[in-house]
Parts: C-alpha cells; sequence; structure tokens
C-alpha cells in the first residue's frame, strides 16, 4: 500500500521509469506529440527527475521534527501514487495504535522483546514514521513497503508487493497484534501475518471499498476522516475489525 493511496492500477506493478510509447497496437503509423506537448512532458519529466535527485533520502528526514514537531518525510513518488496522509490523520491513527498497543500488552505481560506487541504497517510509512518518531510503548514495527528508499530503515524494513501476497519472511507468518492495510490480495497478507482471532485491523481506504472491506475482512468504518496532506479529493474512510468506542469517532452506525 506502493503507498497510502491505492489506485484502481496497482501501483505496486508499476515500474520505476516511465515507459512511454509510440506506436498504435492496432495503427503501424508512429504517433507523434504537438511541439506544445512535446515542450510540457518535457518540462514535467525533467521537473520530476530534479524532485527525486533532490531528495535526501528517509534516513535523513523521517525521524526527524522541526520546531512544531512536524514528522519530515521524504517526497511523495508520484510513479508509486504515493500520497502521505497530513499530520492529524497520522498523529490520530499514531495514537490509536499506541493504545491498542496498550490492551494487547498489559502491565502484567513480561516485557521481554519476544512478549512486545508487534505492529505492521502495510505500505503506510506516514503511519510507521510517525510511531518511530514518538513511540512511547513496548511495540516492535515493522514497514511492509514496496518502495526501496525505504530501505534504510534497516530490519524494520521489509519489501512488500501486494501482487505477491504472501511472499514475506517466515518469521513474519502469524506475528503481528496490529496491522494497516489495504486490499483483496492484501487480504491474503493479512491472513498470513494476523494472530488467530487475536490482530486488531486498521484499514485506510475509499469510501468505495465499503461493502468489500466488510465481505473480505469483517470491517466496519468509524466516524474519523483521514485526509491526506495534498488535499486528494477522493473520499478516504477508516475500517476497524474492532469498536473503537469513543476514539475515532466510534463505528459509523447504519441510518
Amino acid at each position: 500500500m506502493a503507498e497510502e493511496l491505492q489506485t484502481p492500477t496497482n501501483p505496486n506493478s508499476l515500474n520505476n521509469h516511465t515507459k512511454l510509447s509510440t506506436y498504435d497496437d492496432d495503427d503501424d503509423d508512429p504517433l507523434t506529440l504537438s511541439s506544445h506537448a512535446l515542450a510540457a512532458l518535457k518540462e514535467f519529466l525533467a521537473e520530476q527527475s530534479q524532485s527525486v535527485a533532490d531528495d535526501p533520502g528517509p534516513t535523513a528526514a523521517a525521524y526527524e521534527t522541526d520546531g512544531d514537531s512536524r514528522v519530515a518525510l521524504v517526497a511523495e513518488d508520484w510513479r508509486l501514487s504515493q500520497f502521505w496522509y497530513d499530520r492529524d490523520t497520522a498523529e490520530t491513527l499514531a495514537r490509536e495504535v499506541h493504545a491498542l498497543c496498550r490492551l494487547a500488552s498489559p502491565e502484567s505481560k513480561s516485557e521481554s522483546e519476544s512478549d512486545s506487541t508487534r505492529v505492521a504497517c502495510i505500505a503506510c510509512p506516514t503511519l510507521y514514521a510517525y510511531l518511530k518518531n514518538v513511540d512511547d510503548s513496548n511495540a516492535r514495527l515493522q514497514l511492509l513497503e514496496y518502495d526501496k528508499r525505504f530501505e534504510q530503515y534497516g530490519s524494520d524494513f521489509t519489501f512488500y508487493d501486494y501482487n505477491q501476497p504472501e511472499e514475506l519472511p517466515l518469521e513474519l507468518k502469524h506475528a503481528f497484534h496490529v496491522s494497516k492495510e489495504c486490499l483483496e490480495k492484501v487480504a491474503q497478507t493479512i491472513s498470513f501475518l494476523a494472530r488467530s482471532k487475536e490482530s486488531y485491523l486498521l484499514l485506510l481506504t475509499g469510501e468505495v471499498q465499503r461493502e468489500r472491506a466488510a465481505e473480505l475482512l469483517g470491517l466496519h468504518p468509524c466516524g474519523f476522516r483521514p485526509r491526506h496532506s495534498s488535499k486528494l479529493g477522493n473520499e478516504f474512510r477508516l475500517f476497524t475489525n474492532y469498536d473503537p468506542e469513543t476514539r475515532l469517532g466510534g463505528w459509523e452506525r447504519e441510518k
């Protein structure tokens, strides 16, 4: 989830470069662009290339805060359909995950590494970065992500392509209490990762996926509405497999 917005075309399946076809499959004549359109395209690609070149990388950005405690992130990669969540959304989700970690790890439980609560952020670098930056729990975080810029997170990073939903290290199988992700093939990944009937699931995806989220994963929408820093027009929702009660606006009840 390439990132936090899942488009109808699987962004994980996109190549890490732009490929332009100059021929139509049904026509032997080459397709041509006007000089105006070609110049605009070249300018756009040059801007994107410069943006990638200027990217400082996740090690330099993800754990640092500025004067008002904002978490900095690497630049969104348009080629992977990446759109970071805004600060309020990331902080709200981070607080909820901390609350779930406390529920999953009562004080009487051993605080050894083997007993600590495990949290999988599936294609959600924004949440991972906020959790890592302000983590005050005993949670062990794992980022499953297609974008290899995040390899610099070291052992916290696992390469993930949801076209191969179970191509993951065996040590991650049924190891997680909390996970966050988006949808059908990813449901297979959830089954691989989650502990049987013990895991809390949080799903952020489009409102249009409401019925599929209920059908595939038994999830219900919450009152809290996620937002993206880039002000996307698509309506996003937060779905969970547990009733958050007074948190996250609670489950949205059928009218």
